[in-house]
């Protein structure tokens, strides 16, 4: 049998298919359709996949605490709403990747650097991010649960632009200003800009499938998350500084477009008055030498030391979190399927 990733996977062209025929309703032309199916391919898949991964895993654990299965049906539901979060994760990073100039994307040029695409980009990630809501309506509107799963959708989607919008106003790539940054704008950022839809918003969704009902499992739930997606994007930018691109599918650039990133961050809090100006003069701008200066100054602030540290304390804290939680609201394994997944990653 299929591996759950495989079957995950082996579901997309049927969804796919599926969504083209939907483009039937609206009299779309070939070209249209055939231009949408490639927008498609190219990007929603090719990523780790972990967050639509995350219901079908997760809705396994509820099932498995009641003593039941995960039935065909049940899978293939879950997996319905685990490839409308990567339809999701699409429309976020075709638009991330415009607003920050990015080259690279998941180990291939970002879709907006196709010599073909270019702007027209901007109309696919809206088209993507609708085909979710579509997809919703075809196979859940029968559900109690519809409209919050809908509206469960639309909070998080606006929460992540929200982490968007206070990471552009802070961070703007043409206007260097390290004054701006703070831990406190950086753990807003990353709790709503990451958190949310890659750790939460899977859960939810599995607890809805389940037929939990109970603030309390979504309350407890969230709780325990939010600190384990800001554990995740606190990795991302320390892999965005050391890792490389073949770890990690893109080339870093947080130092050259003024990321409000967690390494420049503490780098603000540890450094002595002459290295925080050389930080003032270098950081935020794309030559070779004033990155390698930046990562200088990292170096000597002992910065892979400190996340290391940090990464051991989190791991802690998340886990007293976990042990202390409630089982019979949300199994513990939900939790620690995410944390096996996450902890001292590579990419």
């Amino acid at each position: 049998m299929a591996s759950n990733k495989q079957q995950f996977i082996d579901f997309f062209p049927r969804l796919v298919a599926d969504l083209l025929r939907d483009l039937d309703e609206f009299e779309a032309l070939p070209e249209s359709k055939a231009w949408i199916k490639q927008a498609l391919e190219y990007n929603v898949q090719g990523g780790k996949m972990n967050r639509g991964l995350s219901v079908v895993d997760a809705l396994a654990v509820l099932r498995a605490q009641t003593g039941a299965e995960l039935t065909t049906a049940d899978r293939e539901r879950a997996t319905i709403l685990g490839w409308c979060i990567e339809l999701l994760q699409a429309f976020f990073l075709i638009s991330d990747d415009i607003m920050d100039a990015s080259i690279t994307r998941r180990g291939q040029p970002c879709w907006y650097r196709q010599p073909e695409v270019g702007m027209i980009a901007i109309n696919d990630a809206f088209i993507i991010e609708m085909f979710i809501y579509r997809i919703l309506k075809k196979y859940f509107r029968a559900d109690a649960f519809y409209i919050d799963l809908v509206e469960l959708v639309q909070d998080v989607t606006f929460k992540t632009e929200l982490g968007q919008n206070l990471d552009l106003i802070t961070a703007p790539e043409d206007d260097v200003d390290l004054n701006r940054f703070s831990m406190d704008k950086y753990r807003y950022i990353v709790r709503f800009k990451t958190a949310y839809y890659s750790f939460v918003l899977p859960v939810a969704m599995a607890l809805m499938l389940a037929g939990i009902q109970d603030p309390k499992a979504f309350q407890q739930a969230e709780a325990i998350l939010l600190p384990l997606g800001e554990y995740f994007q606190i990795q991302d930018d320390f892999l965005d500084c050391y890792g490389t691109p073949e770890m990690i599918g893109k080339i870093g650039t947080d130092i050259e477009d003024n990321k409000c990133s967690w390494l420049i961050n503490q780098a603000l809090l540890l450094a002595s008055t002459d290295q925080k100006a050389r930080l003032h003069q270098h950081y935020g701008k794309r030559s070779a030498e004033d990155v390698a200066a930046v990562k200088a100054i990292y170096q000597e602030l002992g910065l892979e030391q400190r996340f290391h540290d940090y990464e051991t304390q989190s791991h802690a804290d998340i886990t007293g979190l976990i042990e202390a939680a409630d089982p019979t609201l949300v199994p513990h394994q939900i939790f620690l399927d995410f944390m096996g997944k996450i902890y001292k990653r590579t990419k």
